[in-house]
């Protein structure tokens, strides 16, 4: 079971990447591939996006989905304490994504923790974006369709793939699930 964490207010992190960016919602709708109204809807939060929609979203943005969680490290420090994680919820994927690496370290790599309530799932339908994934099963059971292809992971159950394959993660099982993703920080 996971400890509390720090919720991340994603509306407002969306606006101020937005604006560190220069862009405006309809230039950031259109590098998304979203209208518009569904990125103010999501920057007033109005609407909740699925784990796929958000990493659209931080593709267009220029980073990853673990650095839409914060600005910048509290401490000087790579350690990231269980009780004291960066979080991100949404209410449509019956999913929350945790940081597990401050997004300032210099890593060229980033970390999430990904847990999915029975019958949730990282989208609607398959979606694809740059750069790769190592996903480990931590906890449960989780059904990865990559491509036309579908298998079960169980616990402990790892898989490596690049995400510019369509990917979709669902959990069919009646316990929750957790998957730990590592994938590569995007550069500027």
């Amino acid at each position: 079971m996971l400890t509390s964490t720090r919720h991340t207010d994603l509306s407002e992190r969306l606006r101020t990447l937005r604006a560190r960016s220069g862009m405006s919602v309809r230039t950031l709708a259109a590098a998304a591939e979203f209208s518009p109204s569904f990125i103010s809807q999501v920057e007033n939060g109005q609407a909740s996006p699925s784990i796929a929609s958000l990493e659209r979203i931080a593709a267009a943005l220029g980073v990853t989905l673990a650095q839409l969680f914060a600005d910048g490290c509290s401490s000087d420090t790579a350690v990231v304490r269980a009780d004291d994680r960066q979080e991100l919820s949404s209410t449509w994927s019956s999913a929350r994504i945790e940081a597990l690496m401050p997004s300032c370290d210099g890593s060229s790599l980033a970390a999430v923790m990904i847990t999915i309530a029975p019958g949730g799932r990282s989208g609607t339908h398959p979606a694809a974006h740059a750069g790769e994934e190592f996903a480990l099963c931590y906890e449960g059971e989780v059904i990865l369709t990559l491509g036309e292809t579908s298998q079960v992971l169980g616990k402990g159950d790892a898989v490596a793939f690049s995400s510019t394959r369509t990917h979709l993660w669902e959990n069919h099982a009646a316990v929750t699930a957790q998957i730990l993703i590592v994938s590569p920080r995007f550069t500027h």
